[in-house]
């Protein structure tokens, strides 16, 4: 399969961790996109596939509607999206997202994981280009569909690759693209089972076994973070 699949694959499960961090991860989605927004998700795009997303991962109904009212609480008003760029031990590269409604514990709490095991934290902008920002859309393909017709219409939405597995199929499109190809697809009557932005490494790095553990323990400790929502690497 495509490098798209085995980046998600790979990635997921280190990103996201155990159920009792995902929820509330996902959650402050969900609040960050309403409060953008409309709370009704017909209306808003964003907060619609922040939803998709959390029932993917079998979030509780109960969670996200939770999730929505609380985007009208007063705690949430000063509630930022933030980014941080390091560097890890082995020439490894991290692009760090987080949610927050403390930057100033958030940048000390990053910060010091980076340090504490032989990284450093590096100033906005360093890594910007070392990164690609794609859309990635997952979903079913109907009965008796087409790939190559699919594909075609899909173009002008942006969709720069469709691959298919077991009839699932993943689209990729620049990150631009994400709105306008999660409408294309939406248009087609096709259920979205995931939409979500990735930064891929224009130049993936190979390191050994025994390096590896090094890099498992900040990424561990950096999505263990209640602030950090996602951290990609230049791995392979």
């Amino acid at each position: 399969m495509g490098r798209a699949f085995e980046y998600r694959k790979a990635s997921k499960l280190k990103r996201w961790g155990a159920m009792s961090k995902l929820f509330p991860k996902l959650g402050k989605i969900i609040t960050m996109a309403a409060k953008e927004g409309s709370s009704d998700p017909d209306m808003n795009s964003k907060l619609r596939t922040a939803i998709i997303n959390a029932k993917a991962e079998n979030m509780p109904k109960d969670n996200i509607e939770a999730a929505i009212k609380r985007a009208s609480a007063k705690d949430t008003a000063s509630m930022l999206e933030v980014n941080f760029e390091g560097k890890a031990p082995h020439g490894v590269l991290l692009f760090i997202e987080c949610m927050t409604d403390n930057n100033t514990r958030t940048v000390a709490n990053v910060k010091n994981i980076l340090t504490k095991h032989g990284g450093e934290l590096l100033t906005n902008g360093s890594l910007e280009f070392m990164f690609d920002r794609k859309a990635l859309i997952e979903f079913d393909l109907k009965e008796g569909m087409d790939v190559e017709e699919l594909e075609l219409e899909l173009i002008d939405a942006g969709l720069e690759e469709i691959e298919v597995e077991d009839n699932e199929a993943l689209v990729t499109a620049d990150y631009t693209s994400f709105g306008t190809l999660n409408n294309a697809i939406e248009a087609m009557d096709i259920e979205i089972k995931k939409a979500t932005l990735e930064r891929m490494a224009n130049t993936p790095l190979s390191i050994t076994e025994e390096q590896q553990v090094d890099i498992d323990k900040i990424l561990e400790r950096l999505t263990d973070d209640e602030d950090v929502q996602k951290v990609f690497s230049n791995l392979a």
